[in-house]
């Protein structure tokens, strides 16, 4: 079977999630081309800071050269191919190799050479690119968020996320001060299972009421009046919101698919309940400030927009409302690792940040009775896919009920719509194929 017979409308074959070769195949014709997330320049906020991640599985190192410019490395020594930088995050000035010494600018120029005679016949010399650390084909920026692809040709940034950039500003423009900032350190876990499984899950509507039933029931028996606002604590909240009834989620939530695989679920919560937090003691200090730096009318459609999970095929998804985002890391075809980071809005107050972190803690935390259920469920489908049975998954809920708002831009039937899924894998199969 090749990759073609792969995808088909409304279903895919198991092997998308279980074969290694589709997996290195995934590596070569996905991960080296399509963007990929590399991460938001506040990480790196000073000259000589930098901050390492991975593409396709190949270590790279993201850099603020002493002008202020952005650069984005493969970490690996011009001599003899060793990993330079070992620290996930730090600043200095020359990066080092452990092996021989070698030593490099920030910008990936080699700089130093012990031992120089010896290399003549290898024309080894300071400043030649051929010995330096290589520069990424291509990196771009799109307000602060750092992507970078290892194809030096292909469609740009701006084409690639084309208007899923909404999402982003609706993001960046909560903040009163015009900006955000990733704080809060990392929150780190791996699951086993496929790594399109977490892109599958995140605008899934009909599993929350199933998968998270136990924590739905915990929540809905907590009384709010424990709490000094009356309003319930943020974990609390959410865990009841999961218990929404499916026709919710039929009436009120809408679900949307993009070129190049992304996709965004909208309107999931009542904001009184939740999202805009105006219950919260600092909301009125916040709202004020957002006022104040972009005028009422502004303010006010800012705080009315409703996305909830966005997806940015095939790396992140984030959310605005509660400032979160997560970076998907394949590891192996049935490895993933997930990177929760959180944001600070400018100009915003300070117990702001303190409801981020309260949020993180009930989604992205290892010991989270929300993710939880989820890294189980994940375990479950692999292990399931393993067995014997029909070779086929489906994917066809609300099929052909779709409408298109903008060119190429889809709208579901309504949020339990499996449309985010088959866009996905109608994507995943043209980068493939190609």
């Amino acid at each position: 079977m090749n990759i073609d017979q792969l995808v088909e409308a409304g279903r895919v074959h198991r092997r998308v999630y279980l074969d290694p070769d589709i997996f290195d195949l995934e590596l070569k014709k996905l991960f080296s081309v399509a963007w990929i997330y590399v991460g938001h320049e506040s990480q790196v906020p000073n000259p000589g800071d930098y901050y390492c991640t991975e593409i396709a599985c190949q270590p790279v190192i993201m850099t603020r050269n002493v002008d202020n410019s952005i650069h984005v490395l493969f970490n690996r020594c011009g001599h003899r191919g060793a990993k330079v930088v070992s620290d996930e995050s730090g600043n200095s000035d020359i990066f080092t190799c452990c092996y021989h010494g070698w030593s490099y600018s920030n910008d990936g120029k080699l700089i130093a050479v012990p031992q120089p005679r010896g290399y003549e016949k290898n024309s080894v010399k300071i400043g030649d690119p051929a010995f330096g650390m290589a520069v990424v084909p291509r990196f771009e920026s799109y307000r602060g968020f750092v992507f970078a692809s290892l194809s030096p040709t292909g469609p740009s940034l701006n084409k690639f996320l084309g208007s899923i950039t909404k999402s982003f500003d609706d993001l960046i423009d909560r903040a009163p001060g015009g900006d955000i900032v990733v704080q809060g350190g990392v929150a780190r876990h791996l699951y086993r299972g496929n790594w399109k499984l977490i892109f599958e899950n995140l605008c899934d509507g009909l599993h929350p009421n199933c998968v998270h039933k136990s924590s739905i029931e915990a929540a809905e028996n907590q009384d709010d009046s424990v709490f000094s606002d009356g309003a319930g604590e943020i974990g609390v909240r959410q865990m009841r919101q999961n218990g929404v009834p499916w026709s919710f989620w039929e009436e009120s939530v809408g679900l949307w698919a993009f070129p190049y695989g992304h996709s965004y679920l909208g309107d999931y919560h009542d904001d009184e309940k939740l999202i805009i937090e105006r219950k919260n003691p600092f909301f009125k200090a916040y709202y004020s400030a957002l006022k104040k730096a972009k005028g009422k009318n502004k303010a006010e459609k800012i705080l009315s927009i409703a996305r909830w999970n966005t997806n940015v095929f095939p790396t992140i998804s984030f959310m605005s409302q509660f400032r979160q985002l997560r970076v998907i890391r394949p590891l192996s075809v049935d490895k993933t690792e997930v990177l929760g980071f959180c944001f600070r809005l400018k100009g915003a107050p300070e117990a702001m940040f303190h409801d981020t972190i309260r949020f993180a803690n009930i989604t992205n935390a290892v010991a989270s009775p929300v993710l939880t259920d989820d890294l189980e469920t994940y375990d479950r489908i692999r292990r399931g896919l393993e067995a014997q049975g029909n070779d086929w998954i489906s994917t066809g809920r609300g099929m052909g009920k779709d409408t298109e708002e903008e060119r190429g831009v889809l709208r579901a039937e309504n949020g339990l719509s499996e449309l985010h899924i088959r866009n996905m894998f109608n994507v995943w199969l043209s980068y493939l194929s190609k």
